[in-house]
């Protein structure tokens, strides 16, 4: 793991990472890509060419948390399967313990109930839920495929960083149960105090985060939080539990939170995964001397781990014993820097 101190976190033009695979340009901004994984966990990615799309996004989104709230709660996140739909406010607690300020909206890939991983009866995959709201379900998924596309390019980028084979992580990536969630933090004037969401890492590989106002904060290994400089050209990138478990620490997967949202706050983020029975260790090549990285992660029960034991509707099921955490589930926020520095 990187234990290098930073002050501010990189911006990147990643325009070259989607005209080719090759070229002095290409390989430039692979590094850059590896150096901020590397070293900070996080970057901001300029070039990315999803604005429209973005802008469709949001308007879309705004339009879903105006409707009331029983209208919303028809497609309650409780009422699906697989973990798909709305999220109000209260349902979700972080690492703090305290409940967030803000209300959600979940979706993936959306594959039919005949699907062979469907059918296969693989959780976290299948159908999303979707309100009744013209236009919504196109715009939202429009994006999803987009933001989805430009995370193959990224995930190749990150195995070239490593001299490694182009499709080394890419491979395991057939229908994972990459989530995008569409987040919306009302005006909250007793915010000072308060997280709007609560420290974390996230449970994935990667995630790419177009927000629409400031309020990310990310912590160093120097014990400070360091605030992410609103771009409203730039997706936000950072590293994953799965990509940190994967490169044995040398992508580090950075915490942060969303802290003092006082102005109304919209954030999409895509976390992107693999397909849910890829078991993730080190690499060998990153492998040290009497290591005691943990062994043979499947990522799939990563993800529903950590979601039963975030989720109130998932922590009442666990309570009745309707549900269960896999096998070798890890606690609750085990992995990342922040629980690294704190673990010392």
């Amino acid at each position: 793991m990187s234990t290098t101190s930073f002050k501010e976190i990189p911006t990147l033009d990643i325009g070259p990472l989607l005209a080719g695979h090759t070229g002095p340009d290409y390989l430039k901004t692979v590094r850059q890509l590896a150096d901020a994984a590397h070293h900070v966990g996080f970057a901001q990615l300029t070039g990315h060419g999803l604005g429209e799309k973005q802008a469709r996004l949001l308007e879309v989104t705004k339009r879903f948390f105006a409707l009331p709230a029983e209208e919303k709660m028809k497609v309650y996140i409780g009422k699906s399967s697989n973990h798909r739909g709305y999220v109000p406010f209260g349902e979700e607690i972080m690492a703090s313990g305290q409940p967030d300020t803000k209300e959600a909206f979940d979706l993936s890939m959306d594959l039919s109930v005949e699907h062979p991983a469907v059918l296969a009866g693989t959780p976290l995959i299948g159908p999303n839920q979707w309100p009744e709201l013209d236009g919504f379900r196109e715009a939202v998924l429009d994006y999803y495929d987009a933001v989805f596309g430009l995370g193959r390019e990224i995930f190749r980028a990150f195995a070239v960083g490593l001299d490694q084979d182009p499709e080394l992580f890419l491979r395991h990536v057939t229908t994972p149960p990459s989530q995008l969630r569409l987040l919306h933090y009302p005006t909250n004037e007793a915010a000072v105090d308060r997280p709007g969401i609560g420290e974390h890492t996230d449970y994935e590989c990667f995630t790419l985060l177009k927000p629409t106002a400031p309020g990310l904060e990310v912590f160093s290994t120097d014990g400070k939080w360091i605030p992410v400089p609103y771009n409203p050209d730039a997706l936000v990138l950072n590293i994953g539990d799965l990509l940190e478990l994967w490169t044995s620490g040398y992508y580090v997967a950075t915490s942060h939170r969303v802290r003092k949202v006082k102005e109304e706050r919209y954030a999409f983020p895509l976390f992107f995964t693999v397909d849910f029975e890829t078991v993730v260790s080190p690499l060998d090549s990153f492998r040290k001397p009497g290591s005691t990285d943990k062994e043979g992660l499947v990522s799939g029960d990563h993800l529903l781990a950590q979601t039963m034991q975030s989720f109130r509707y998932q922590l009442e099921r666990l309570e009745r014993g309707e549900i269960a955490l896999p096998d070798g589930a890890l606690p609750y926020y085990s992995l990342g820097r922040e629980a690294e520095t704190l673990a010392h």
